[in-house]
């Protein structure tokens, strides 16, 4: 009795040990092993399921020279790197071919490309991540993106000036856009027609010419990032149209010198708004935080602000944290009222304020 009980144990063990191992050849990737590849070019290929039944390969072209396009990859290639390449020009015939139809992700940054035309990308149909960062591109084409999925688009460090943003807007809205245009020349942000509005939930419109805070509205906007340009003023309509919005970063805006009243009224699911290194901003309203319920975090670290507005506390009553001045932090607490017969009086929300020299009295900041 004694073996047949050894005998069932090992057996159900060996068969939960190979289910387990199974599982993990069914759903591991291996990686690392190559295959014949363009020349100058290096190829990685990813298998997955049992025994490598399916794959998909990363080729590598960067740093090659501009003779490298139109270059030839496998029929299952996810990932081209082209970066580093000095191309100056890129076309719908260098995108096509054998291999082009799966590519997923596509990587043209560091070249001196100068334009593209509305037809460069029309090929890449899966395509879902585009690096054009570091380029020389003064201007994107209508529908330049229309046949695409794409998810995650760089256009930081080009010479960008003017950007519409239906440029973005792809056939069937498919999945929501990541879009970072930082780092170029944009003093204009257009748009023409609200019934072709693209799908993009986070806009990096940082290190820019911008002298207002541009029209979007009705763009499905959650993160927006507006730092280092050159605004002087924030507008009670600015936000209008932006409920959705969840990260609102205006940093480095070092002409800012006001915040209108009722300016983010707008955006009752805003969690984060950072306001942090504008030296001109001296003074904020407590009506400028009107609106902010959802509000869990503010950043005034390193502005002219060097004391919070009375009653503020009161139109953020989900606030977490503020920061102020130089290293000085807040957190927000609620004392309790004293119980009567009655009932207990109203709970009083209160500041907790230190610095690097310890606590700091609340009053001295509201």
């Amino acid at each position: 009795m004694h073996l047949l009980d050894t005998s069932c144990l090992t057996y159900l063990d060996l068969k939960m040990t190979l289910s387990a191992l199974l599982q993990i050849l069914l759903l591991t990737p291996f990686i690392g092993s190559t295959k014949t590849c363009f020349p100058d070019c290096h190829c990685e290929v990813e298998s997955f399921g049992l025994f490598d039944s399916f794959s998909l390969t990363k080729v590598d072209c960067s740093g090659v020279g501009p003779h490298i396009v139109p270059v030839s990859i496998p029929l299952d290639t996810s990932y081209l790197d082209l970066s580093s390449n000095r191309l100056s020009i890129i076309n719908e015939t260098m995108l096509s071919g054998r291999g082009y139809t799966t590519l997923v992700s596509l990587d043209l940054s560091y070249n001196q490309i100068t334009r593209i035309s509305s037809t460069t990308f029309s090929k890449l149909r899966y395509l879902e991540t585009l690096d054009m960062s570091h380029n020389s591109l003064e201007a994107l084409p209508d529908e330049s993106f229309c046949s695409s999925a794409l998810g995650e688009v760089d256009f930081s460090n080009n010479k960008l000036a003017d950007i519409k943003m239906e440029v973005f807007t792809s056939k069937g809205q498919r999945k929501p856009m990541n879009l970072d245009l930082s780092s170029n020349l944009i003093s204009k942000v257009l748009q023409s027609d609200e019934r072709n509005l693209p799908n993009i939930q986070s806009l990096t419109l940082s290190e820019n010419r911008l002298h207002s805070v541009p029209n979007l509205q009705g763009i499905p906007l959650r993160y927006l990032n507006l730092d280092t340009n050159p605004i002087a003023k924030i507008e009670k309509q600015d936000f209008v149209g932006l409920k959705g919005l969840i990260h609102l970063s205006l940093s480095n805006l070092n002409l800012l010198t006001e915040v209108s009243p009722y300016c983010f009224k707008e955006l009752p699911t805003l969690q984060v708004l950072d306001l942090s290194n504008n030296p001109n901003l001296k003074f904020l309203n407590a009506e400028v935080f009107v609106g902010l319920n959802s509000l869990q975090e503010l950043n005034l670290s390193s502005t002219g602000v060097m004391s919070l507005p009375k009653d503020m506390l009161k139109h953020l009553p989900s606030i977490k944290s503020i920061a102020l001045g130089k290293n000085i932090h807040c957190l927000k607490s609620i004392k309790a009222g004293q119980f009567h017969r009655q009932g207990s009086l109203p709970k009083k929300e209160i500041l907790h304020c230190r610095d690097d020299r310890g606590s700091i009295s609340a009053p001295n900041l509201l």
